[in-house]
């Protein structure tokens, strides 16, 4: 109802009014009359949000109701009548601020005039607020800081305006004090105007300055508008703000409580290492321009482990904070996310954004009423895009997402992200990683827009600063210190990462040291020289070890260190002491003296206090992750201190099942009732016991997990099931338990549950299964779900783990269900289907063998007219497809047309799957049309009657109809490139522009389509020579290309076509432009398609040509050291 009119009007007509009564006299006690009127006000606001606004006949009501509303305030105030029903107008800059209808402050100014008349004294008022408000639109930081100032001059003024308008003699001084107001706001003005000039580089590095001269600028306005007050002349300004303040506070108070609904990201404070000033400088430069000047969404910072991404990352949020820049941030590596999918990562992201920014929370509360079960790419819409978006800001703001590959559902996230390429004018994004994302393939990173930066080693100039200042700090002994020479020495072992620095620092400091810090330092630099020094990975590496040595020096204290620190690593929450002790079996005592030594290797330390020092935090709030994954790849070489997750998640699995009998009855808040380690026994047992335990018949049935199960009474299990569910899935009372109900249909209730919920929940929902597969190996079912559980996790995640998890699980269903099972064809194609999805990734010949084989099974299991045949009949079809592209044997491609023929023949009208089989024998028609050298018409032209049909059975709104027209183009584009078919062509470009106007931004098929288009649109060019229909050929081609950013597989296609239709366009204007942006494009192409690879040649000779055109046309000889270095290159090529 944001929009109405009869709303908006009811609204201005309500503010006018009290702003009328304000004015009548000094704001004080409210009389009778004008606390009716409040309350009138108050009931009216109340009684329109009542109303259920996603019902037609609900919202007339509504409607009628705010028409009565305006009636009757009309009839009551009769001098409101004559006002337009214009939002806006009246209203003062205070009230719309309270509103938050998000109106600049100069219309606000300028509706005040329509109002009350032209007051030509104000005018350079009014002209120094305009300049304050163009000062903010423009600046690159604090844009809410510089928008705040103007907007209070602007309030300030507006009523001037509204009291001068109601007087009918101006005071005497009142010119005078104009004027002087005028001076001191336009110098403020120009001050605004300054700043905001300033380019984003300079900002970043001066917020303290550029923050505090925006609060010495807030200070000289008040200082302004106290001075002019103290003439009396403005008596309503102070009454309206009191008014504004508290409709912000209660509102701010209510949405805040709201808020907390999201998942919070965990404190950090004290987490992260220091940030050594000006150690990264020309590192924050580069991340400064491409802030300001590049269109990529996403910039990706990698580099080796301990190189200082996450302090880096934590850098920059907190000067983008103070600059006003930073959206939210994220750091993944300071909390277990195994638990932790992308719509619950995408929440906590908005609970940041609303904490950074309150007057998001409104639209972030309303993500919260829309988003239940809806996709990612909606929930980034909404809990993200939507509320940035409405702050109308001039300038992007930045999301920081730290350790983005440590995290299990970075490829979901990445995916979802990609919908979010074309709006880099509202947000961008800045991750660290390993490992460079585009060389390395990162899943999902193809499909966003992405500059990787890799972050290279600090210099020794700056680690030796860092030694410098934090040696000073070592409780040196006897005035033994550390010398030029050791730092020179530290230095050089450093390898230039900060995290080796540190951790030396961390042991010199370590005040329950056998050693002196004079003797450890001596050992650290000696030990490097035994073993020829080293740097990087290595030099951590052999840090971490040392340091092990020396702080767990016997056996005995090795073996601690091993149980404990593989508790933590295994570890989902922190937990009292007490608590911690129960779960692992290591004394309280112990735990102390652990605790006491481990600082030593704290990068991370954490927040002061006594409650901090009674907790046991998981490993990854507190370790870098360099030295979890230092101990427990030592488990595989044997040395004392390796670790192995797996029997940590054991011991802690048994210790969780301990607890299940002492639960209590559930209530409706079960949190309130249970103590710290029954909670975490409640959510985490099946966790640890699946990570902890093999999946094996023999080794499972030996374990004391699947005795402690048996024992465990069916009430316990009933009690745990509801209060699991409960934590997990509060206020949802769908789960269904019977009496005889084992633990393993429990579990897989549960399973499903988790399921439906969408609440992203995908580690414990497979931990049920997981389980529920131990308890009765027997149960194919159980292994059926557990095969799809983790199908579905990789498709979201991408990657070949989770296939062949799914595929190990499909596997085992199908040992259970022989030949002569019911099920035994489902289980065939269900085996068939994971090995094709294995083939995708992995292009194995064998695996697609196999898969080729089970499909031929299933369907010799499946005769007609089984209702399932033409499923099956579909698996093998796409497995015969992929193996023809392999092999090119016509053989193959006519055995797929025949299997697509058949399952169309299963599919007659109305079958809900004809239109899917209509257009898969249509593809294969047209492979066997391209695979034939001079074509199959005959082929084309059943495919093209095919695509006809299925575009019938789409019909306007149908979802799928854009695809339908579509592929109906393609067939009609080569039926034209065959037989140079008029209408063919003319009939494909009417279908690729009915297709596009389905597929606007940011639809994800909406590339293809602008590029087919161009492509047809360029040949229609070749034929009627029409000015027109090239130019659209560029602008879609201009736009598919931003849609394809690198390194996505498309991009070089779009390069090299794009830049053929701007020489087009060269060739019939002789515009040199075209030309220099088409030369732009394939010095691109040459950057991407690097020497060795496919199309090189071809992409020289063209980038070759371009330049000798333009440097005959420019007569400039700028281009000839590029042009010989190509015809060498090309030279080159042709002599092998």
């Amino acid at each position: 109802m944001q929009d109405n009119h009869n709303l908006r009007e009811l609204i201005l007509l309500v503010t006018v009014t009290l702003s009328a009564k304000c004015q009548n006299e000094k704001f004080g006690t409210l009389s009778l009359a004008e606390a009716e009127f409040l309350k009138g006000w108050i009931r009216a606001v109340q009684e329109v949000g009542s109303f259920d606004y996603t019902d037609e006949e609900s919202l007339r009501t509504a409607e009628e109701h705010i028409d009565q509303c305006i009636t009757s305030i009309k009839t009551s105030h009769p001098s409101l009548r004559d006002i337009k029903a214009k939002p806006r107008r009246g209203l003062s800059g205070a009230v719309v601020s309270a509103l938050d209808i998000g109106i600049p402050v100069i219309t606000v100014l300028k509706d005040a005039v329509e109002i009350v008349g032209a007051v030509p004294f104000m005018k350079p008022i009014l002209g120094a607020v305009l300049v304050m408000s163009q000062a903010a639109r423009q600046t690159q930081s604090n844009y809410e800081g510089m928008l705040a100032l103007s907007t209070t001059a602007g309030e300030f003024a507006l009523s001037i305006v509204e009291r001068c308008s109601t007087l009918q003699v101006l005071p005497k001084n009142l010119d005078g004090a104009v004027k002087k107001l005028e001076s001191r706001l336009r110098a403020i003005a120009l001050r605004c105007q300054e700043m905001s000039e300033k380019n984003f580089i300079s900002c970043f590095f001066q917020t303290t300055g550029f923050k505090e001269e925006l609060d010495d600028l807030r200070r000289t306005l008040d200082s302004a508008i106290q001075e002019f007050q103290n003439t009396n002349l403005i008596d309503i300004q102070d009454g309206l703000e009191q008014i504004v303040e508290a409709l912000h506070r209660t509102a701010g108070n209510v949405e805040w409580v709201r808020l907390d609904g999201l998942p919070r990201h965990p404190d950090t404070s004290g987490k992260l290492a220091e940030y050594l000033v000006q150690s990264r400088t020309s590192d924050v430069e580069h991340i400064c321009d491409w802030i300001e000047r590049s269109n990529e969404l996403l910039l990706c910072i990698h580099g080796t482990a301990g190189v200082g991404k996450s302090t880096l990352a934590s850098h920059l949020a907190k000067e983008l904070r103070a600059s006003g820049r930073l959206a939210g941030s994220i750091f993944l590596g300071t909390f277990p996310t195994d638990t932790s999918g992308a719509e619950t990562i995408i929440k906590m992201l908005a609970h940041e954004i609303g904490s950074i920014h309150p007057k998001l929370r409104p639209k972030i509360l309303e993500a919260m009423q829309q988003c239940h079960g809806t996709s990612l790419e909606t929930h980034l819409q909404k809990y993200i895009l939507a509320p940035l978006r409405s702050l109308n800001q001039p300038y992007p703001l930045i999301i920081i997402v730290d350790a983005l590959d440590e995290w299990r559902d970075h490829a979901t996230f990445l995916s979802a992200l990609s919908h979010l390429n074309s709006n880099t004018s509202v947000l961008k994004l800045i991750g660290t990683s390993r490992l460079n994302p585009v060389a390395s393939h990162l899943p999902g990173i193809h499909k966003v827009s992405v500059r990787p930066y890799l972050l290279s080693p600090v210099s020794m100039g700056v680690i030796k600063q860092y030694f410098e200042k934090h040696l000073e700090s070592v409780p040196w002994v006897d005035g033994r210190r550390a010398h030029s020479a050791d730092i020179d020495k530290l230095a050089e072992l450093s390898g230039g990462l900060p995290i080796w620095a540190a951790t030396v620092i961390a042991l010199l400091s370590y005040q329950f040291s056998t050693l002196p810090p004079h003797e450890v330092l001596t050992n650290i630099v000696g030990s490097r020289l035994q073993v020829g020094g080293g740097s990087g990975s290595d030099a951590l590496r052999d840090l971490y070890e040392n340091a092990l040595k020396r702080l767990f020096t016997t056996p005995d204290t090795q073996r601690q260190f091993r149980l404990y620190f593989g508790a933590i690593i295994a570890l989902q929450a922190s937990l009292p002491i007490s608590d911690f002790s129960k779960l692992t079996g290591i004394s309280t005592h112990l735990v102390n003296q652990i605790q006491a030594v481990l600082p030593a290797l704290y990068t991370r330390p954490l927040p002061q206090g006594s409650a901090e020092k009674m907790m046991v935090h998981p490993a990854t709030a507190v370790f870098h992750l360099s030295l979890i994954e230092h101990v427990q790849a030592a488990a595989e070489t044997g040395t004392p201190f390796g670790i192995s997750a797996p029997e940590s998640h054991s011991t802690l699995a048994l210790s969780c099942l301990e607890q299940l009998p002492t639960l209590p009855s559930p209530s409706p808040n079960p949190d309130s009732q249970l103590r710290a380690i029954q909670q975490y026994a409640v959510k985490y047992w099946l966790l640890h016991v699946s990570k902890g335990t093999s999946r094996s018949k023999k080794a499972w049935s030996q374990t004391k997990h699947c005795s402690a199960l048996q024992t465990i009474s069916a009430s316990t299990q009933r009690r745990w099931a509801i209060l699991f569910h409960s934590t997990l899935m509060p206020g949802d009372d769908s789960l269904e338990l019977k009496a005889d109900d084992g633990l393993g249909t429990i579990l897989a209730k549960l399973a499903h549950q988790l399921d439906k919920s969408g609440g992203n929940q995908w580690g414990l929902q497979v931990a049920c299964l997981e389980v529920a597969v131990r308890i009765d190996d027997s149960d194919a079912e159980a292994w059926t779900d557990l095969g799809r559980c983790y199908y579905a996790q990789g498709e979201r995640v991408g990657g070949i783990q989770m296939r062949q998890e799914a595929l190990a699980a499909f596997r085992r269903a199908l040992h259970l269900q022989p030949e002569s099972h019911p099920n035994h064809a489902a289980s065939l194609d269900r085996v068939a289907y994971a090995l094709g999805s294995c083939y995708q990734l992995n292009g194995d010949q064998a695996t697609l063998g196999e898969m080729i084989s089970h499909s031929r099974k299933a369907l010799t299991h499946c005769l007609a007219p089984h209702p399932d045949r033409n499923i099956y009949l579909t698996t093998l079809a796409n497995a015969l497809e992929d193996l023809y592209q392999h092999n090119g044997d016509l053989q193959t491609l006519e055995e797929v047309v025949s299997l697509c023929r058949e399952r169309l023949g299963l599919c007659p009208a109305p079958h809900p799957n004809r239109a899917a089989a209509l257009n898969n024998l249509a593809n294969a028609l047209q492979a066997l049309h391209a695979h034939e050298e001079k074509g199959n018409i005959d082929a084309l032209n059943e495919a093209i009657s095919l695509h006809y049909e299925a575009l019938a059975l789409h019909p306007t709104p149908h979802l799928d109809r854009s695809l339908a027209l579509h592929n109906l183009a393609v067939t009609l584009d080569e039926l034209y490139h065959s037989n140079n078919d008029e209408n063919a062509l003319h009939k494909a470009i009417s279908l690729y522009h009915q297709a596009l106007a389905l597929r606007p931004p940011p639809h994800p098929l909406r590339s293809s389509t602008l590029y087919n288009l161009a492509l047809s649109l360029e040949s229609r060019y070749k034929r009627d020579g029409e000015i027109s229909t090239l130019k659209e050929s560029i602008s879609l081609h201009r736009e598919a290309l931003g849609l394809w950013p690198s390194p996505h597989p498309n991009r070089p296609h779009s390069l090299r076509n794009f830049a053929g239709a701007l020489l087009s366009h060269f060739e019939k204007t002789r515009e040199v432009g075209d030309l220099d942006e088409a030369i732009s494009l394939r010095r691109e192409l040459l950057v991407l398609n690097t020497p060795g690879r496919r199309y090189r040649r071809v992409d020289l000779k063209d980038a070759l040509h371009l330049l000798k055109i333009r440097r005959e046309v420019t007569k400039d000889e700028g281009d000839c050291g590029e042009i010989d270095d190509l015809e060498k290159e090309l030279a080159g090529l042709r002599t092998l």
